[in-house]
């Protein structure tokens, strides 16, 4: 026992609470889509809940057909480039697939008023193709809002968010000038569209991007007919999941594979 961990103290009392926490499995993980092995991957430090182990299994995935996909997500499946993994953390299933059903969604009045101090920005939708301006906004995006000391490399760059064994899409945001100010990349699938990763200009933090960039994607679904909006994961306690929950009304993916409204 280091110094100051005394049974008395409130600090190492919630440590012991949560190591003990993750010895029983709640409930087992959904199974995949389809009759394949799966790897465990290595367990590394939660990066949503404090003292907390996580663990995934995955598999990796040259090529996938969209409906496939689909079906990934539908048992609880994300993707990082062609890792297809889902989280097996002992003890804690707090990572919960959570879409938006489009044909009801309502933008609250914080949303709106963000769309309004964003209508100035030009927006396109292309295939996704990494470039230089890109790699130093996706930098700048890491040493600027997540705090990292370093920013990645440019092949860990492309290779995170560029290799994708789907038809993904790519959305960029510019200024009248013309700066690139965020960059978000989507997987359209039969059922939904799944957003991926969005990165932006920290300095640019009061315009709200992130939130904008979802209310462009819900309303891109919308247009062309996809019923379902995939945020990735909430996570209950979580701060910076938060916002995925603002975006009403939504569902959460069970432990017995039925999404259920939150």
């Amino acid at each position: 026992m280091e110094r100051g961990e005394t049974a008395g103290n409130p600090a190492f009392q919630s440590q012991i609470a949560n190591r003990q926490s993750q010895i029983i499995s709640l409930y087992p993980s959904l199974p995949p889509p389809i009759d394949t092995p799966l790897v465990s991957l290595s367990p590394h430090p939660c990066p949503y809940l404090p003292d907390r182990v996580a663990r995934d299994r995955g598999i990796w995935a040259e090529e996938l057909p969209a409906e496939l996909y689909q079906r990934f997500m539908d048992a609880g499946f994300r993707r990082s480039g062609k890792l297809l993994y889902q989280p097996v953390c002992r003890g804690c299933r707090e990572c919960r697939s959570i879409r938006v059903p489009v044909a009801t969604f309502r933008a609250s009045k914080s949303q709106r008023r963000c769309a309004r101090r964003n209508a100035d920005l030009k927006i396109t939708i292309a295939t996704p193709s990494p470039t230089d301006e890109k790699f130093d906004l996706y930098c700048h995006y890491l040493t600027g809002w997540h705090g990292r000391q370093e920013a990645e490399d440019r092949l860990t760059f492309e290779t995170f968010l560029y290799d994708s064994p789907l038809d993904s899409l790519e959305f960029e945001y510019r200024d009248p000038s013309g700066q690139l100010l965020a960059t978000g990349i989507c997987d359209p699938c039969p059922r939904g569209l799944s957003s991926v990763y969005f990165y932006f200009d920290p300095s640019m933090s009061r315009r709200g991007l992130g939130t904008f960039g979802a209310l462009t994607e819900i309303a891109f679904a919308a247009r062309t007919g996809l019923p379902y909006y995939y945020l990735g994961y909430h996570v209950a306690g979580c701060p910076s999941m938060q916002y995925k929950a603002d975006f009403r009304p939504n569902e959460l993916l069970h432990g017995d594979g039925v999404w259920r409204p939150a």
